[in-house]
């Protein structure tokens, strides 16, 4: 089963907008790529404090939990430059990444407008979507430099988001690996979908009742949608 319903929302085949975030949800987390970079980030530290590898990968937990992102406690306690530790910690090989032939059919039979909402960069991101091959499918970024550097599940952004691209809460649906992010979405009136992975800290809050959707299988989950499409449109 590609996903189940927890509770209703709004139906799979009236979606107008789909948000997506983007790490370890339009690529399964199983395929390492984010403890690459994690990596990245714990020898950031090290050069930045002069700490062992054990003491940066301590700090970067611990930052992660009281800030929300690594990046952000950095910012909160050295005032760290963003954009200097975004490029450094992305600078990483994807071809750990493996393609998803299932994904990009079920994106391509998907209408509705797309947006990634991330906690990355933008050049991560479009780094990620052309690796994917599904650039072409998705109409913009909001990344955390539009967030003002506040991560997810911060709401200030969430609002930011929904007004800069016009989008009509009760008539989107957000997909998400971290279940705690989708709080937000939810009290905006949004559908949300929890991807479920093998990362424990993601799924935080996933028996919350902000989420409609649980997925286990991304592109089943928007073949089932698109079909929903199909099917309202006879």
């Amino acid at each position: 089963m590609a996903y189940t319903l927890r509770r209703e929302g709004c139906p799979l085949g009236a979606v107008e907008t789909w948000v997506f975030d983007l790490d370890n949800t339009l690529y399964p987390a199983s395929s390492g790529l984010f403890p690459l970079v994690q990596e990245r980030m714990n020898e950031y530290i090290c050069r930045l404090l002069g700490v062992s590898l054990d003491d940066a990968k301590v700090l970067r937990a611990q930052f992660f939990r009281e800030h929300g992102t690594t990046m952000h406690g950095l910012m909160a306690v050295h005032r760290i430059d963003p954009h200097e530790f975004m490029a450094f910690v992305h600078d990483v090989d994807l071809s750990c990444v493996p393609a998803n032939p299932a994904l990009v059919a079920a994106l391509n039979g998907l209408s509705g407008r797309k947006l990634i909402y991330t906690n990355g960069s933008v050049p991560h991101a479009e780094n990620l979507l052309k690796h994917l091959g599904i650039s072409h499918y998705f109409d913009d970024i909001f990344d955390i430099v539009a967030s003002d550097f506040a991560p997810k599940p911060a709401m200030a952004p969430f609002r930011i988001f929904v007004d800069r691209f016009g989008i009509s809460p009760t008539r989107a649906l957000m997909i998400e690996d971290m279940a705690k992010n989708l709080g937000p979405a939810a009290e905006l009136g949004m559908t949300t979908a929890w991807v479920k992975t093998n990362v424990d800290w993601a799924a935080i809050s996933s028996e919350a009742d902000h989420i409609n959707y649980v997925v286990e299988d991304l592109a089943g989950f928007l073949g089932a949608a698109a079909e929903a499409e199909r099917e309202m449109r006879k």
